[in-house]
């Protein structure tokens, strides 16, 4: 293994649908491990030639049809890859794997929850949130270096979105929301790497909606993505970057890419 590993994550809504956007950002970058989320597509399905021609051979896939899906496409050899159901519906929101010097990196899609945030009137938010709780179980019992990332779908910051008063009742920054991803962090060594290298109030906006004509006039991003990585592994972090420019390219993702690199 190269004695730097970059990896990226990336929710990218569609891996088919973005394939061109996502070979430009791959030659330009040339990250060692890709972790993709939402790629809505059956694993018999997704584009995986572009990818190996391009030194990607090494490919796990947790599809699902039209909906979620994720994928951790690399440049290096990886093992024991699992596929957790923190959904308890069998949706494709997981996918780990153990790296050739046993770190482990879990790329996971957290459910969005819907547009009401109260559980009873809205089941789709109380799944989220007992999504994170069965991933906190999880990390409570995990004993060994790992590195979380992906599309979490909460900022949990008040500095993560673009008018913290204006979307406290808004799904995605609600106080029951964040309670729960910090319960999370709080259960094992976790370090949040984004904020480890661009602390609060940096602005660190991931995710732009679409129904914005023009994203970057009105700037009204939150930051959904994230790379995390427990005490140990967090030591050897040296860089986190946002590629805040991805999201003005052709056809792109309503989600940018977040790319941290380690000194292993």
């Amino acid at each position: 293994m190269a004695d730097t590993l970059k990896i990226v994550s990336w929710n990218i809504n569609s891996v088919r649908f973005r394939i061109e956007i996502v070979k430009r950002f791959l030659k330009e970058v040339e990250p060692d491990i890709l972790c993709l989320q939402e790629t809505k597509v059956i694993d018999g399905d997704f584009p995986v030639a572009p990818f190996k021609k391009l030194g990607y051979a090494h490919i796990v896939l947790h599809g699902q049809r039209m909906h979620h899906g994720v994928a951790i496409l690399s440049r290096m050899p990886l093992a024991e890859d699992d596929r957790l159901d923190w959904q308890a519906n069998r949706e494709a929101r997981h996918v780990g794997v153990r790296l050739a010097n046993g770190i482990r990196l879990e790329n996971v899609y957290v459910p969005a929850g819907g547009d009401i945030p109260d559980r009873d009137e809205n089941p789709k938010f109380g799944q989220k949130l007992d999504f994170i709780e069965r991933m906190t179980r999880w990390s409570q019992g995990l004993d060994c270096p790992t590195i979380l990332t992906g599309d979490f779908n909460i900022a949990p910051l008040e500095c993560d979105v673009w008018n913290h008063k204006q979307l406290l009742k808004v799904v995605s920054h609600t106080p029951i929301e964040v309670d729960a991803l910090n319960a999370l962090k709080d259960s094992n060594s976790w370090i949040d790497l984004g904020r480890h290298f661009h602390p609060a109030p940096t602005r660190l906006h991931t995710w732009w909606s679409y129904r914005s004509l023009d994203w970057t006039k009105n700037d009204r991003g939150r930051r959904l993505d994230h790379m995390w990585a427990t005490s140990e592994v967090a030591k050897t972090a040296t860089s986190h970057k946002v590629f805040e420019e991805c999201r003005s390219w052709l056809k792109p993702s309503d989600h940018v890419p977040i790319m941290t690199e380690f000194n292993l």
